[in-house]
Order: structure tokens, then sequence, then C-alpha cells
């Protein structure tokens, strides 16, 4: 495990002191979650654009078109 020296403005620090505090965790854990989300996050980012570059509209269209023209399943129907 690697140990990194963080320098945080007093006034997140004390912010994050209390939501550690109210999520019943250490300062610790709680840094350590909130990079692992924003690292998760960004990742997901990531692999979505990844994704729309592969993507490919005709395709989806002939899909859309393949698709039966048929009554939705019960609970399946749009609303709203």
């Amino acid at each position: 495990m690697a140990n990194y020296a963080l320098r945080v403005p007093e006034s997140l620090f004390e912010y994050a002191r209390a939501v550690a505090e109210e999520e019943k965790t250490s300062m610790n854990q709680f840094f350590v979650t909130a990079i692992a989300e924003k690292v998760s996050a960004l990742k997901t980012e990531s692999y979505f654009r990844e994704r729309i570059a592969r993507g490919n509209t005709e395709a989806f269209d002939a899909w859309l078109q393949a698709t039966p023209d048929a009554t939705p399943e019960a609970g399946d129907e749009m609303t709203g």
C-alpha cells in the first residue's frame, strides 16, 4: 500500500471530517472511497465514449426495423 501526503483546504477537510463521522468511518477510508468513486466515474465516462465511437447508427436503425411490431407485455408499457 502506498502513502501520499495530501494537502487539503481547511474548510474542505472539516467538511470531510464531518461526513466521515456521520458515516462512522475513518478519514483515511473516506478519502480512499472518494478517490475510488472518482476513478470509477472517469473510467465509466471513458468506456461510454469508446462505445459511442464504435457505434453504428445505420446498424442500429436496421435492428430497430427488424423488431416485430407487437403489443408490449404487461408491465413493459410506456408511460408519460
